[in-house]
């Protein structure tokens, strides 16, 4: 199992940036990709973006999040983050790290994925 820690949201004004992290520990050498998925109130969560832990580190993002967001790990430290640029009040959310063990591919289903942090708020005003 793979303990995740995220940090790094808060508030602010649309236009703004906010870069988060995760930080994972225990058994994390078989994982395969890291993701971050969010979920504002009353919808149900949604993949955000993705990246393949091993060499190569392959990305892919939502349609709604393209050239505004940009997804990174450090391997030596174990951390994913996410880089949240020109920030939309519908980007409010909790927003998750979650770790796949093993495949090939994508994954944007929260299903696909084994573990999960916390989430931490993410709240952009007008």
């Amino acid at each position: 199992q793979v303990q995740l820690v995220e940090s790094g949201g808060g508030l602010v004004q649309a236009g703004g940036s906010l870069r988060l992290s995760c930080v994972a520990s225990g058994r994390t050498f078989n994982t395969y990709a890291m993701g971050w998925f969010r979920q504002a109130p009353g919808k149900e969560r949604e993949f955000v973006a993705a990246v393949r832990w091993a060499a190569g580190s392959s990305t892919y993002y939502a349609d709604s999040v393209k050239g505004r967001f940009t997804i990174s790990r450090d391997i030596a430290k174990n951390t994913v983050y996410l880089q949240m640029n020109s920030l939309k009040p519908e980007d409010t959310a909790v927003y998750y790290c979650a770790a796949r063990r093993g495949g090939s591919g994508y994954y944007s289903n929260p299903d696909e994925y084994d573990d999960w942090g916390q989430g931490t708020q993410v709240t952009v005003s007008s």
